[in-house]
């Protein structure tokens, strides 16, 4: 689904990364571990489409894909219900019940209707995390899931990386803690490359 060929990365006179080349498939959860400033959110960026840092090499994707970045994206003045809306109307036809329903998977029962604003932080996590129960692109690339979220949302969260991968689905995710999964995990270091 993914293929990376020999992409460096150079940003304020700092070398974060170096020839890196690696592929994912379909059925593989892979964790991209590095040190705080060690270029994962860079990488994921690239691997979206999204990065504004000159780097070389090539990107090659072939399969649409979800991006969640690092900090949530979700707009104070909405509420849970109209950012959910909001982020997947490119996608397909949600109905209400379909945004609900994924808000009550992350914990949100309740305060669909609630300004974002009057939310913690963790529960403005929640409701980027709830795009992933609608999402039906094969690729998710995710940057730091299990910020902001409690163990039992950790727990959630897991399980449902383990589903979308077991569906012959892909997983590319930074994190800094390791999962309690029972799934194969790959990992890639971006000071080490890619280890089984």
């Amino acid at each position: 689904m993914l293929e990376v060929e020999g992409l460096t990365l150079e940003r304020g006179g700092r070398l974060l990364f170096e020839n890196l080349s690696f592929a994912v498939g379909p059925g593989q959860l892979l964790q991209v571990e590095g040190a705080n400033g060690a270029g994962k959110t860079s990488l994921l960026r690239i691997l979206a489409g999204l990065s504004r840092y000159g780097y070389s090499g090539q990107v090659s994707r072939h399969a649409p894909l979800l991006y969640l970045g690092h900090h949530s994206a979700v707009k104070a003045l909405l509420t849970p219900r109209e950012n959910l809306a909001w982020h997947v109307s490119g996608e397909a036809t949600y109905s209400d019940n379909d945004i609900e329903a994924a808000l009550a998977r992350v914990g949100l029962y309740g305060y669909e209707d609630v300004p974002s604003h009057a939310l913690s932080a963790g529960q403005h996590r929640r409701v980027n995390l709830a795009r992933l129960y609608l999402s039906a692109a094969p690729l998710w690339l995710l940057d730091e899931p299990f910020t902001a979220i409690d163990r039992e949302g950790v727990i959630d969260l897991e399980s449902l990386l383990v589903q979308h991968v077991e569906r012959g689905n892909t997983v590319l995710f930074t994190s800094h803690q390791k999962l309690s999964v029972n799934y194969p995990l790959s990992s890639l270091s971006l000071s080490e490359g890619l280890r089984p």
